[in-house]
């Protein structure tokens, strides 16, 4: 009841319904891609080399969970949204060290229109690299039905045209939907597998392929993956300050205590997303290449979804970018000055410089843990994949950090709408009452 209760009043709102209703249309559009095939593809052939159980079939798989198995049925939308979060974090990192583009990003929402239109063009050179890649794998194993350049124009034109397409969805969906369209879309393309894995592991089941505790282990850790994701992200460390007692014009305010939350997972799934489009264009490149030269077959090898190099680098990378997205987005000098200014103070920690410092030291602890909690999640399904022989799907660990995390910010922003609406109507009643009198 309390959850039908919940239901109506989201969809009473016209504004929360019309952009609900819009971003399931945009995604219903999404996932129209995964029925149109590559012009010149036999999809037989394509299929038994998707299912090998070889490196490059492995890692095939883990591209495909951040495609809506779009990757592994190679159809338009195969690309995905990943060229255009590729793009974002070069531009990030490039606005740190080139001062023209950090001037621009500091120029407010112009600046960031224009940063923006950099990132969309860096993705459609980003589209092209991937495509040629993607091209020529399919052409040097024999699964195209012809090989010329007719067959390489069209497949790197229609993959090209698939992922810029898939980048404008997901400005809709932020611009007209509800959330970040990006991960949205990620996540949307995630959730389409979990039916289907789920039907392969009760058919491997029956069949003897996995026996009945490695399929209770694999459901009992993904299970307390979820759980694990959902209690942390929650989590926070709470810094009390306290206001000063100031008089402004006839009346005395501050003399109050409040908290700063800052949360254990300061920025979300960001980092993982980041990691995973990081490991693509790499070992994309040694797939392709060890098809030629059999010396890069080794680099492939070592880079394989189950091996060891690819968790340990996959964690590194995790742990990396949580402390560089994070440091873009807090700066405890500015925060410390804003408090000052507001006339607060953190008990026992003198304001200005000292305090700025007591915000770094707290938020690189929290960053720290929190790193570390998303990159053991992240690489717990790897090494479930490697001890387990038979599993019939590959969910990686970062997937499941972007379903809770993404569901979990898409509630809050539901939530937003909600007490938004609630206090609009406070405002109508308590200006009613106000009339009446």
């Amino acid at each position: 009841m309390v959850i039908l209760k919940n239901l109506k009043n989201i969809f009473a709102i016209k504004e929360l319904r019309n952009r609900i209703l819009f971003t399931l249309g945009i995604l219903i559009v999404n996932q129209l891609g995964s029925f149109i095939p590559i012009p010149g593809i036999d999809l037989v052939k394509w299929d038994n080399y998707i299912g090998q159980s070889g490196t490059i079939g492995s890692f095939f798989k883990y591209l495909d969970t951040f495609s809506g198995s779009q990757l592994g049925k190679c159809m338009l939308f195969s690309l995905g949204i990943m060229p255009y979060i590729t793009a974002s974090l070069m531009m990030q990192i490039l606005g740190m060290s080139i001062p023209a583009l950090e001037a621009l990003l500091k120029e407010g929402e112009y600046g960031r229109k224009v940063v923006n239109q950099y990132t969309r063009y860096l993705a459609l050179g980003l589209a092209f690299v991937y495509s040629m890649a993607y091209t020529l794998q399919i052409e040097y194993n024999g699964i195209a039905l012809f090989s010329n350049w007719t067959f390489r124009i069209f497949s790197v034109l229609s993959l090209v045209t698939g992922c810029m397409f898939v980048i404008w969805l997901a400005d809709q969906i932020t611009a007209k939907g509800i959330g970040n369209g990006s991960s949205i879309i990620i996540f949307a393309g995630i959730v389409s597998k979990l039916i289907p894995d789920v039907l392969k592991t009760r058919d491997a089941l029956s069949a003897g392929a996995i026996t009945a505790i490695a399929a209770a282990v694999i459901a009992s850790v993904y299970i307390l993956i979820m759980a694990s994701v959902v209690f942390l992200e929650k989590g926070e460390r709470r810094v009390p300050v306290h206001y000063a007692r100031r008089i402004v014009g006839n009346r005395m305010t501050g003399g109050q205590t409040a908290f700063i939350p800052f949360k254990l997972n300061a920025v979300g799934v960001m980092p993982v997303i980041f990691a995973s489009s990081f490991l693509q264009f790499p070992v994309s490149l040694a797939n392709m290449l060890a098809v030629k030269f059999p010396a890069m077959k080794m680099v492939a090898n070592f880079f394989a979804p189950t091996g060891v190099l690819f968790s340990v680098t996959q964690f590194v990378l995790i742990v990396f970018f949580t402390f560089f997205y994070a440091s873009t987005v807090f700066n405890p000098n500015e925060l410390a000055e804003n408090l000052k200014k507001g006339g607060g103070f953190v008990p026992g920690i003198r304001p200005g410089k000292k305090t700025a410092q007591f915000f770094d030291d707290v938020l690189n602890n929290l960053w720290l843990v929190g790193s570390v909690y998303l990159g053991i999640l992240a690489i717990i399904p790897n090494v479930l994949l490697a001890f387990i022989p038979g599993m019939p799907f590959f969910l990686a660990g970062t997937s499941l950090l972007i379903v809770v995390g993404v569901a979990l910010e898409v509630a809050s922003q539901i939530e937003s709408y909600l007490m938004e609406h609630n206090y609009d109507s406070l405002l109508v009643a308590s200006k009613s009452r106000r009339i009446a009198r």
